[in-house]
């Protein structure tokens, strides 16, 4: 998947470009679907560093293997990303998980 299919994914489910980050808490691995969108004038990052980003996320997301997850995530939610609360998705790595996630 690249950065443009995953803005394709977030911009038909909510109409908007939502920023998109990877977290780590306690162990498990969350996609999160900020509340900031680049078609705000307070988005911190321009267009094209919007879409490098997405690149990026896009990458880790295919690397797991996680794409169906958010996929199927995304098609059932009713949550919308609002003000202060994102949409977190969680991630399963399966076996995996260990060679992606490094104890602090």
């Amino acid at each position: 998947m690249t950065g443009r299919e995953l803005h394709e994914l977030l911009y038909s489910k909510w109409g908007r470009s939502y920023d998109i980050q990877l977290r780590r808490v306690k162990g498990k691995v969350f996609c999160q679907i900020m509340w900031k969108y680049l078609e705000q004038a307070s988005f911190p990052l321009s267009e094209q560093e919007y879409f490098e980003h997405l690149n990026t996320v896009a990458s880790y997301l295919t690397a797991w293997g996680s794409i169906p997850q958010i996929e199927a995530f995304l098609e059932t939610t009713r949550d919308r990303p609002r003000l202060g609360k994102a949409v977190s998705i969680p991630l399963d790595l399966g076996d995996r998980a260990s060679e992606w996630i490094l104890e602090e």
